[in-house]
């Protein structure tokens, strides 16, 4: 992973993390406004319009710039296709935060969210220092967890029916790791 503090990226093999920009929100709208990526995510609200994305996009760089939130555009190296987001917060007085992550379906299956994620996880241990990183995924969900092994993270529980979505209960299921440079 190759960090620019002034351009604000992440550069792995094959992509560039970098903050999402307005002229980002219409591709935003067409992959959120997906149901089948909305019953897999937390929040995500659905239908999801331009207007929502571009809402979301707005606060990203001062969020990123107060060192709360750090959300990325996950995009092609070479011809800047946009695949999808993470962000992880930062619970300063904790030394953790919460990743997350969604790729447009068209792009699933192609290991971009384990690429993201591992140049993630190794920019909040080297840069930011934190401690500890965790993540949550519906359990219907497996390919979410599978991302998060490959990641080094371990399994650390289930919350059973803890979340009420489209009319049925959901598990929660946590998974985490410690900086192993600690």
């Amino acid at each position: 992973m190759i960090y620019s503090k002034t351009d604000k990226t992440l550069e792995t093999a094959r992509l560039l993390l970098r903050l999402f920009k307005e002229t980002d929100a219409q591709e935003v709208s067409k992959f959120c406004n997906n149901y089948n990526l909305y019953k897999s995510t937390l929040n995500l609200p659905y239908p999801y319009s331009i207007d929502c994305a571009l809402t979301w996009i707005a606060n990203h760089e001062k969020n990123y710039d107060l060192d709360q939130i750090y959300e990325f555009a996950i995009t092609d190296k070479q011809s800047g296709q946009l695949y999808g987001a993470i962000g992880i917060s930062n619970h300063q007085q904790y030394k953790n935060g919460e990743i997350a992550y969604w790729i447009g379906e068209e792009h699933w299956g192609n290991g971009y969210a384990t690429e993201a994620a591992k140049a993630l996880i190794d920019f909040v241990f080297t840069e930011k220092n934190y401690h500890r990183v965790y993540a949550r995924y519906f359990k219907s969900n497996p390919a979410s967890g599978k991302i998060m092994e490959k990641c080094g993270m371990h399994y650390e529980g289930t919350l059973k029916d803890h979340i009420y979505k489209n009319d049925v209960f959901e598990d929660i299921v946590f998974y985490g790791i410690i900086n192993p440079m600690k």
